[in-house]
């Protein structure tokens, strides 16, 4: 099975051979719940998310990508953060690629639909706000949410 490794100020990481826009979204309900992914590909806890397309605008990947990995319609209402550190690196496996983060970070509420697994998805849940930060990731999530939960007005730029 394909793998995705994170690596973070690792002597070992591999030397980057990629820059992909992505998108992280953190998607509450009417009860202040994140709705998180057990990523199929390393068993850690995120927000949905995924790289952007070609043609494809931020906020419609967005959309896009949380719908597939969960099965919840989501829509766009501001922004946690962009997070571009080249200290943290994530290996794919499959094809060798390493690519150095660049991930802008939304938030959305949910619409419509329920909590679905998908091929990059073993399990989909709402967690309570208190949680969240209990659950198993990898660091660059952890501070997403991190920065999301404190709630501060500025976007977070790093």
């Amino acid at each position: 099975m394909a793998r995705r490794i994170d690596f973070y100020d690792d002597p070992k990481a591999p030397v980057p051979n990629s820059l992909v826009p992505s998108v992280n979204v953190v998607v509450t309900n009417d009860a202040g719940d994140l709705l998180m992914i057990r990523r199929s590909d390393n068993d850690n806890w995120a927000v949905p998310g995924g790289a952007i397309d070609l043609g494809e605008s931020l906020p419609a990947a967005a959309v896009r990508e949380t719908l597939e990995e969960t099965g919840i319609l989501c829509e766009i209402t501001g922004i946690v953060g962009t997070y571009t550190d080249p200290k943290h690196v994530i290996l794919y496996t499959s094809n060798g690629e390493a690519r150095q983060e660049f991930s802008i970070a939304l938030t959305a509420r949910a619409l419509s639909g329920e909590p679905t697994p998908s091929s990059e998805s073993a399990e989909v849940r709402w967690v309570p706000r208190g949680q969240a930060e209990a659950m198993s990731m990898d660091r660059s999530m952890a501070l997403r949410i991190g920065h999301y939960l404190t709630g501060t007005v500025v976007p977070y730029i790093g």
